[in-house]
């Protein structure tokens, strides 16, 4: 089974920053790595999930307005992970995170793979 394994969130203080990461593991993650576009969304309470940010095979980017010149994608394709590096925090990104992989960056909403979840919280 092929999964993506989120660590790193928590609860920290407004101003405060976090480093997300999602680990690509399985029997086709070496493809899952190279080949797909992957990002992060996020969910507040009773709320839809929305694209936080995405990295495609290109290396080109996209970022929400709303964490522009805050956050930050990255990947380290040798161990198959994803990070989300989250600066300058506040209230409003308190959410569920999720990682999440599709071929097309622009389908990620229909990811093939997700995964199972991170809280972050930031305290006022």
């Amino acid at each position: 089974t092929d999964v993506l394994l989120e660590s790193g969130g928590g609860l920290v203080q407004t101003g405060g920053s976090l480093r997300l990461t999602c680990t690509v593991s399985g029997l086709r993650s070496d493809y899952i790595n190279s080949a797909y576009c992957m990002g992060w969304f996020r969910q507040f309470p009773g709320q839809e999930l929305e694209e936080v940010a995405h990295l495609d095979t290109d290396k080109s980017t996209f970022y929400d307005d709303s964490v522009k010149g805050r956050f930050s994608i990255s990947k380290d394709s040798a161990s198959k992970t994803l990070f989300l590096q989250m600066n300058s925090l506040n209230p409003d990104d308190t959410a569920k995170y999720y990682c999440a992989a599709h071929l097309v960056c622009g389908r990620l909403q229909e990811a093939s793979f997700w995964g199972q979840g991170i809280q972050v919280t930031v305290s006022s």
